[in-house]
């Protein structure tokens, strides 16, 4: 995983510079404590980026249903099939954990110096990656992660990681970045080169989403409380992307789910384009389906041993150049509806929800207004009604990269919902989740990752081995 990172760090160079960070040696061999932040700063940055836009977009994209194994490969089959396991995809957790180390570092350093602007982009990078491994993973290090003096760090459970993230986050926002000592972020700032109006929205955003998570779990009352708070108190919220978007059409310097699924496997067919959402987008004649995927037939979930030609598969369109996101701006968009829902009686939340699914026309190059005006009008109904809508675009939108969040948001809502019959049945209903046809697991779709046995191996704290189909405790 770090030559990964390594590999992407080529694009650091274009804004930086060689004299802020050597790209042909390993980011953790910089001196922590006289390393300048500037140079330590990207390397968190594109691990993190690297990590989660590589191996877990792959995961995320198959538990989501955008694509599903090729019938003419075998790459992903024990995603497809749900018999991942403690072998499988260590690079995964690893990365994260390498990021978070230079992440964490910047943070402690910034906070000593008292340079608010660098504590909080590092605090809020903190806590993105963090959500993500704990929504994959149910408990995991914290506090005492990334520590040098703690060899085998204790795991903290899912509902503590959450009080932490908001509690961390919280501490971040209080600082005045006016009264900010020491350098300032530019372009170092792999993200908004030191923007950090935004760097504030994305941190207000991610605490939105976390306590949007929590709204069906045995916390619901603190989650509503709290972002009724954020309601009322006019917080400001996202409305760019959270990403790099510095990506050429060049060896070590793609998009990385490009880089890692069409150069690196050297197998650029191995994606194809699942039932699920091509079965969806055609009842609703939806243009982005060309934009996602290439002509050809659609192949059910886990089908990969179906024995029709492979050329007839439609295969998924992925470009070297697609940015590469920790947050969009539709994401953002549609967490604002629902906490619009959830806090305002609903008012606001049909034009959030409408510039959400407008921005992701956009973001492909297509008029999305005959939607939102017909197959995809905002619904009056119910709460739950409303919520579905929102979920259900969301899951569109995070294509392809971002599919783990949909993940995470079918575990919360349990939208879209769920066959009750195979996709070759006459009875399936279009865009209905399904089933892996060559499914491990007795009925039962994933729900979280187990843990990688590299951790396994060096910490004796690491929890019991969980099922993959077990909820994480928010779930």
């Amino acid at each position: 995983m770090k030559k990964f990172i390594i590999s992407i760090l080529v694009l650091s160079t274009t804004f930086i510079g060689c004299s802020d960070l050597d790209i042909n040696r390993d980011p953790d061999t910089l001196d922590s404590n006289a390393a300048p932040l500037s140079a330590q700063l990207p390397a968190g940055i594109t691990g993190v980026i690297g990590s989660e836009g590589a191996s877990i977009a792959i995961i995320g994209g198959m538990w989501s249903q955008y694509w599903t194994q090729s019938n003419a490969a075998n790459q992903y089959k024990d995603i497809d099939n749900y018999s991942i396991g403690t072998s499988d995809y260590n690079f995964a957790w690893n990365g994260m954990y390498d990021a978070l180390g230079d992440i964490r570092n910047v943070k402690r350093r910034a906070l000593a110096d008292e340079n608010w602007n660098y504590y909080l982009i590092a605090t809020t990078l903190e806590v993105q990656a963090s959500q993500v491994l704990t929504d994959l993973y149910g408990s995991i290090p914290y506090k005492e992660a990334n520590n040098i003096s703690i060899l085998e760090p204790k795991f903290n459970t899912g509902e503590e990681v959450y009080t932490y993230m908001i509690e961390d986050l919280n501490d971040a926002l209080s600082k005045s970045l006016a009264s900010s000592k020491g350098q300032l972020p530019a372009n170092d700032d792999l993200i908004y080169q030191g923007n950090m109006t935004n760097w504030t929205k994305f941190a207000n955003t991610l605490k939105l989403k976390i306590f949007m998570r929590q709204t069906y779990s045995s916390r619901a009352a603190i989650a509503n409380a709290g972002i009724a708070q954020m309601v009322t108190a006019g917080t400001q919220f996202l409305t760019v992307d959270a990403g790099m978007n510095q990506f050429t059409d060049a060896i070590n310097q793609s998009n990385p789910l490009f880089e890692y699924n069409n150069r690196r496997l050297n197998v650029a067919t191995n994606l194809r384009m699942s039932t699920t959402l091509a079965s969806y987008f055609d009842i609703n004649s939806d243009t982005r389906k060309a934009a996602y995927y290439l002509a050809g037939n659609a192949l059910n979930q886990g089908d990969y041993n179906n024995p029709v030609g492979a050329g007839t598969i439609a295969i998924v369109k992925l470009s070297a150049t697609t940015p590469a996101l920790l947050m969009s701006k539709e994401e953002s968009l549609f967490l604002q509806a629902e906490a619009m829902e959830r806090a305002n009686g609903g008012t606001g939340a049909k034009a959030l929800y409408d510039a959400a699914v407008l921005a992701n026309f956009t973001r492909h190059g297509l008029v999305g207004t005959t939607f939102v005006s017909g197959a995809y009008a905002y619904p009056v109904g119910t709460l739950e009604q409303k919520v579905e809508a929102i979920i259900t675009q969301k899951w569109i939108a995070s294509f392809p990269g971002n599919g783990f969040e949909a993940f995470f948001e079918k575990n919360r809502t349990n939208y879209p919902k769920t066959s009750a019959v195979a996709q070759s049945a006459g009875g399936y209903i279009a865009g209905q989740f399904a089933y892996s046809k060559t499914g491990t697991t007795a009925g039962l779709l994933p729900r979280r990752m187990t843990y990688p046995l590299s951790e396994r191996n060096a910490n004796t704290n690491v929890p019991a081995l969980i099922p993959i189909t077990t909820p994480v405790w928010w779930d």
